[in-house]
């Protein structure tokens, strides 16, 4: 399922095709095929698109991932001064790919002129891999229901590396800072974080009751501590943000809802949506699925980071996950 309205993109061709002409190095003409919008994602839309590069007397049949603002306000609430999504995701991983050791999509070029594709958009080869779908969830078919256990532990345990990665950067050498709050008095951590997220739920619930939220959010606000190492956090950590080989990250994806936040803010929405793919689709753990324990454990021995109780981080999660939806619900209701 897509957030993305129906689009005709067959007029993105011509201009598309001399961008990428302009941008990409040693390349005399570019030719753009058919746009493929896959399904899946509530924020920039996505579209696999195959192109035709002729550079000298060589031509190639390529494809790439064009990722590209939505018309709406963004999916996630806003907390610093840049509010496009795509120019979030395209900063940030321009600062993975050059600061950090996690595999990242080459990033192909960044526009903000609206006159090439309707709305600003940047561009990446595209990397081929299984992914972990959520329609139909990936636990009830496909290629984690039928990998071995090995393979699922590997792919658990090799995630949460990839997320360990991502913290890992350093802030200022990555030119990170932009990411810090506007208001220098409140510090980078998971109570700045509950009241940002608290204030987006009751401002799209626009005075709606919702007790089960309302009962997390004040849980998480009782039990959630101040203070932390402040890291660089993903957003939005899950099996199916990443493109996999072999059962190993070939990719990570989808960082428009990274923040300067303490890093259980990642561990705990990488938990819960792990255990909310099974119960929502009423299947119980595969053998070599680690236990929330296992995977606690994991992080803990690969970064040295000692995570007290991860439960409240996990509700916390549910929380924004919760809110999310009744964003994306209001998107619908207002076309």
């Amino acid at each position: 399922m897509t957030d993305a309205p129906d689009t005709d993109y067959s007029e993105f061709a011509a201009p598309l095709g001399a961008w990428l002409t302009e941008r990409l190095a040693d390349v005399d003409h570019v030719v753009v095929g058919e746009f493929d919008r896959p399904g899946g994602g509530y924020s920039a839309e996505t579209l696999v698109v195959p192109v035709r590069i002729t550079r000298g007397d060589t031509t190639t049949d390529e494809r790439i991932v064009v990722r590209r603002e939505m018309p709406e306000p963004p999916v996630y609430p806003v907390q610093v001064e840049v509010d496009n999504e795509i120019e979030i995701q395209w900063r940030v991983m321009s600062a993975l790919q050059a600061h950090a050791d996690v595999p990242i999509a080459p990033l192909l070029g960044y526009e903000t002129d609206p006159a090439v594709l309707g709305a600003p958009f940047f561009v990446m080869g595209f990397v081929d891999g299984h992914i972990p779908r959520e329609d139909p969830m990936y636990v009830t078919e496909g290629f984690y229901v039928s990998a071995t256990p090995a393979e699922r532990t590997r792919m658990i345990t090799a995630g949460i590396d990839v997320m360990a990665g991502v913290h890992a950067v350093d802030l200022g050498a990555a030119g990170l800072d932009w990411l810090s709050p506007t208001d220098a008095d409140e510090a980078d951590d998971g109570r700045r974080q509950l009241r940002i997220w608290r204030e987006y739920a009751e401002r799209e619930l626009d005075g709606r009751p919702h007790e089960l939220m309302t009962t997390a959010f004040d849980r998480c606000e009782a039990e959630i501590p101040a203070g932390g190492p402040v890291v660089l956090t993903w957003g939005d950590a899950r099996l199916g943000n990443v493109i996999w080989k072999d059962f190993r990250p070939a990719c990570l994806t989808d960082f428009e809802a990274a923040a300067l936040a303490t890093r259980e803010m990642d561990l705990g929405w990488w938990l819960m949506f792990e255990q909310w793919s099974h119960l929502s689709a009423g299947v119980d753990p595969f053998p070599g699925a680690l236990s929330i324990e296992a995977q606690v454990d994991h992080y803990r021995q690969r970064t040295g980071h000692d995570v007290d109780d991860i439960r409240p981080w996990m509700l916390f999660a549910a929380a924004r996950y919760a809110a999310i939806v009744v964003r994306v619900m209001n998107r619908w209701v207002r076309r």
